[in-house]
């Protein structure tokens, strides 16, 4: 299980997939593999020509392993901006000092949960007959795909941090995102899936009336699109103005292609105090 040591020890020595060198009029957005990433290479191309026309240089995206790698990239240059999570979000800020610029707004709200969710025939009815289980989270730098899940055992006096999972849980896995996640648990390869509270949504309209919620956590500040702290005041401006413009009628439809959420608004700092918190609850953060 994930902490802080294993943390700075996977962002050190993480390779990843990055796009070569481009041009200073050309920017490079990372994107995390929350969905299907086939399906999201084909997005990415619809979305990064779009911003590349309204913005007039070169855009370039490209997806990440999973959160961590997507915080080196900003950290090692190989990336200006990426989609984030709040949780990878407030420690990269930590580390190296990366700005929010926007926030999802999903199913009308700026914020949402982290679910444990279960089959309906799987005989499990609380977070207890998990114990000696198996798990399948989301990614170990996620928050609605595992600390926020995690910490409902926790707060239900289940074990103590990261490591008592390891003696609860059978065994636990890192699927790589929400949808791998679910697809482990509805398919019978884990009993359990900690993701966020719409991953099921990934699933198909079949899978989806076999699983029900187990649990839900409280709520938590909504992904975020953050920039790498030197990256050109300029740009940030302008893409940041960019984006806005999805949630205006005429671009709406572009949104399918990020994610599919309702819009973006502008990122608040204090909203993420929350994550800070959990994070350093968690001896992620110091």
């Amino acid at each position: 299980m994930l902490n802080r040591r294993n943390l700075l020890a996977g962002l050190a020595a993480l390779a990843l997939s990055a796009p070569a060198a481009l041009a200073q009029d050309a920017l490079k957005i990372a994107f995390i593999p929350q969905e299907n990433p086939e399906k999201l290479l084909g997005d990415i191309d619809v979305i990064t020509a779009w911003m590349g026309e309204q913005m007039g240089l070169s855009v370039q995206g490209f997806i990440t392993f999973d959160h961590a790698a997507a915080v080196e990239a900003l950290r090692n240059g190989d990336a200006d901006i990426s989609f984030m999570g709040a949780l990878p979000f407030v420690l990269a800020e930590a580390q190296i000092g990366a700005e929010p610029l926007l926030s999802e707004v999903y199913k009308g709200a700026p914020s949402y949960a982290g679910r444990i969710f279960v089959r309906r025939d799987s005989g499990i009815e609380t977070l207890a007959d998990l114990q000696g289980r198996d798990i399948a989270f989301a990614d170990p730098v996620s928050e609605s795909g595992y600390l926020y899940p995690l910490d409902l055992f926790v707060e239900q006096g289940l074990f103590t941090g990261t490591d008592g999972a390891a003696d609860f849980f059978g065994n636990s896995f890192f699927a790589g995102g929400y949808q791998q996640a679910m697809q482990a648990m509805a398919n019978g390869l884990v009993d359990a899936a900690g993701a966020s509270q719409y991953a099921d949504l990934l699933l198909s309209p079949e899978q989806q009336a076999e699983i029900r919620v187990l649990a839900e956590s409280v709520q938590i500040p909504s992904h975020a699109i953050i920039a790498r702290p030197d990256l050109d005041a300029g740009i940030k401006a302008q893409f940041t103005e960019v984006m806005l413009t999805l949630n205006e009628a005429e671009n709406n439809h572009l949104l399918a292609y990020l994610y599919g959420p309702d819009g973006y608004v502008r990122a608040d700092l204090a909203a993420y105090d929350g994550v800070r918190d959990m994070a350093t609850k968690y001896g992620l953060l110091e």
